[in-house]
């Protein structure tokens, strides 16, 4: 089975799967056929692929699949207690996943906040637990839109651009069951957007802007990057996006998990933590929905 991307300069990009693992859905029915990730007019083509010879590698190298298994040995420079406590996260986030798995039924996932390592780690694990696929959205309209050098994306050449092929995408993306996409931070100032959200259950990740300002400032080619200055940018945006992301359906706060576990130290809180956190939001929606399923049924 295969997910095709067609543009205007008549370039055609395939993913392929293994049929039997990916299910689609369409308002809740289980789909057998695969609809095709195609764009819907010759404008949003020709924002994508100016030059079409390396589109094909470059995206045959992010394939749609299942997040490689996480493993649970110790590293040597681990102590046993550690690893005892990351061996027993990491069952307790595979028994919570398997145990609301059923009532999931393949309704997929979207993850929306500001980007950060913590919500892409996160999308990672989930995919994993639940045996989903996993979608950065905004890596995968760059590397459709043929971007290779990380300094210039077409995020900052062309955000109108942009934000039209990110919504073609998730058009695509809200069609399909059992997927972890990790939702661009910017994503959420389009209503079109935040109602293809509404195909999937999507969780706001909220971690604090000082931590993000932090890692956006460590992977900033300048070494002299002023962390006030990308905490300041960061907050304006957050101001404008913070509406949008307040319409998911469940929030998971870093603050807020490391208060429930005991934690002075922000940092102290895992992507396991976050993770598991997730799964009992989920879980709390998915009982919601059943109970208001059987009170609708007749006596």
């Amino acid at each position: 089975m295969e997910i095709t991307v067609t543009h205007s300069s008549c370039t055609t990009i395939q993913f392929y799967f293994r049929p039997q693992v990916l299910h689609f859905y369409r308002g809740g029915a289980p789909k057998s056929a695969a609809p095709s990730l195609s764009f819907q007019s010759d404008d949003h083509s020709r924002r994508f692929l100016k030059t079409s010879h390396s589109s094909k590698a470059l995206i045959r190298s992010h394939p749609l699949r299942r997040f490689p298994s996480m493993s649970c040995s110790p590293s040597d420079n681990q102590t046993p207690a550690t690893a005892v406590i990351e061996v027993d996260q990491s069952l307790k986030l595979k028994k919570k996943a398997t145990e609301i798995s059923p009532e999931l039924k393949g309704t997929s996932i979207f993850l929306v906040g500001m980007n950060s390592t913590m919500k892409n780690n996160m999308g990672k694990f989930l995919a994993e637990a639940l045996r989903y696929y996993y979608f950065e959205s905004d890596s995968l309209v760059e590397q459709v839109a043929g971007s290779k050098n990380a300094t210039n994306p077409l995020k900052a050449r062309d955000a109108e651009g942009f934000c039209e092929s990110e919504t073609e995408v998730l058009k695509q993306l809200s069609s399909m069951g059992r997927l972890v996409v990790c939702v661009g931070d910017g994503a959420v100032h389009s209503s079109v957007n935040l109602a293809l959200l509404r195909h999937g259950i999507s969780i706001w990740i909220d971690v604090p802007l000082d931590i993000i300002a932090r890692e956006v400032t460590a992977t900033m080619a300048c070494a002299t990057s002023d962390t006030s200055e990308v905490l300041a940018t960061l907050t304006n945006l957050y101001k404008d996006w913070r509406n949008g992301y307040a319409t998911a359906d469940a929030t998971v706060s870093l603050q807020k998990v490391a208060g429930i576990l005991g934690y002075d130290n922000l940092d102290a809180v895992t992507t396991e933590d976050m993770t598991i956190e997730t799964l009992k939001e989920i879980e709390k929606l998915t009982r919601v929905k059943k109970m208001m399923e059987n009170a609708a049924k007749p006596f």
